[in-house]
């Protein structure tokens, strides 16, 4: 995702947006990927 800090407010940290923005992604990966992880295993040993 790229965003042009040209047409946006001067006041806004951009780089602290896009830090915060990539970690989102990146924890929502990992939780979708340890909840596929957990129901497989759930499906394994409980059935």
């Amino acid at each position: 995702m790229h965003i042009d800090p040209k047409e946006g407010s001067p006041e806004m940290d951009y780089a602290e947006h896009m830090r915060t923005y990539s970690l989102f992604c990146k924890m929502t990966l990992w939780t979708v990927i340890s909840v596929a992880v957990l129901m497989a295993l759930m499906g394994y040993f409980l059935t």
